[in-house]
């Protein structure tokens, strides 16, 4: 695994909610709000990659230059559907001039390979030096699902450096097997766990996200 790319995210604020996640006598509306506390924390470093240009402002008593983002860049945001969905109020409240492209896959329990069912990302490119990707889910478990959702983007010319996988709890072998595949893709999460176990789980994890979150 290559740490250099992996950024942990371990605040006392963050940490205090993985631990929420966590516990299993956490119900599931503690469980979502929990894991949008989260979510805002890693969106908020994983935005430091965003060009920033020089703007002129009045306040009520100047008018000076100051840095804001590129409103030139299109800034998009790819939760995997269902779970990763915890990500997208969180991310269109901060980032308002983000666009929500989601992607539909299930893993399949027995291959545990990834079975598409939507696909929000069939559009055009252009200039794709000014695309920026965040693809959401918040367990990094096998990476299968995060390697299709990757190379949807990646396919369209967008650089990887302009990529980025964001997830709550990640397992060694999800990391290593996306940095097989993508070694310069960077990883921002909340904790990295032990390992996964013979389903495909994430030890010791949080158990099924989207069941936890959505209570099914």
């Amino acid at each position: 695994m290559n740490s250099a790319k992996v950024r942990i995210i371990s605040n006392p604020v963050v940490r205090l909610n993985l631990c929420t996640m966590r516990d299993a006598k956490t119900d599931s509306q503690g469980v979502r709000i929990a894991a949008r506390k989260i979510t805002r924390c890693l969106l908020y470093e994983a935005s430091n990659n965003l060009p920033l240009v020089d703007k002129k402002i009045t306040t009520p008593v100047a008018t000076f230059t100051t840095k804001t983002v590129d409103p030139d860049i299109n800034l998009i945001i790819s939760p995997i559907l269902r779970a990763g969905l915890i990500f997208t109020d969180e991310a269109i409240d901060i980032l308002p001039q983000a666009c929500i492209r989601h992607i539909g896959m299930y893993r399949d329990e027995k291959t545990l390979k990834p079975v598409w069912y939507y696909n929000k990302v069939p559009m055009e490119a252009p200039n794709p030096e000014k695309f920026y990707i965040y693809i959401t889910d918040p367990m990094l478990a096998t990476g299968n699902s995060l390697l299709e959702a990757i190379k949807l983007y990646a396919d369209k010319g967008i650089p990887i450096e302009n990529i980025k996988v964001i997830c709550i709890i990640a397992a060694p072998e999800g990391i290593e097997n996306i940095q097989k595949h993508y070694p310069d893709i960077e990883i921002i999460t909340a904790a990295v766990d032990d390992h996964l176990n013979e389903k495909g789980y994430i030890v010791p994890g949080m158990g099924d996200a989207g069941d936890r979150i959505f209570n099914t």
